[in-house]
């Protein structure tokens, strides 16, 4: 159940986000275990001058996740490695233009609605 936020290039198409979205999606509940109802993505849309990845051209995604803490390495390092395989399968990312970023927290930094930290209620 990681909050993730997407940045791709602007002009997509809605079956390119969506593959982006998925695979990512898929990612997570695959090599972390977490529910497959449990989503919660933003995606950013931005121009090329806007989504710089060092100098490399194309396609790019970085994605930044915030998630409750207790993954393990093992379980990040599948992550990554099926992130990138779900992107260059579908919609053709190079695995070289995807970053990937985790932020860990607490279970005190979660609310998902009435004002309520449902992980310590």
């Amino acid at each position: 159940m990681p909050f993730v936020t997407i940045s791709i290039l602007k002009g997509k198409s809605p079956a390119y986000i969506k593959a982006v979205a998925d695979g990512i999606n898929a990612a997570v509940i695959e090599t972390m275990g977490f529910p497959e109802d449990d989503r919660y993505q933003v995606i950013h849309q931005l121009d090329h001058e806007c989504l710089q990845l060092q100098n490399r051209e194309g396609d790019r995604v970085m994605m930044h996740l915030v998630m409750r803490a207790g993954q393990s390495n093992k379980s990040k390092l599948a992550f990554y490695k099926k992130a990138v395989e779900n992107l260059a399968r579908n919609p053709g990312i190079d695995p070289a233009n995807v970053l990937i970023t985790i932020t860990e927290n607490h279970d005190i930094d979660w609310s998902f609605r009435d004002g309520i930290a449902q992980f310590v209620a």
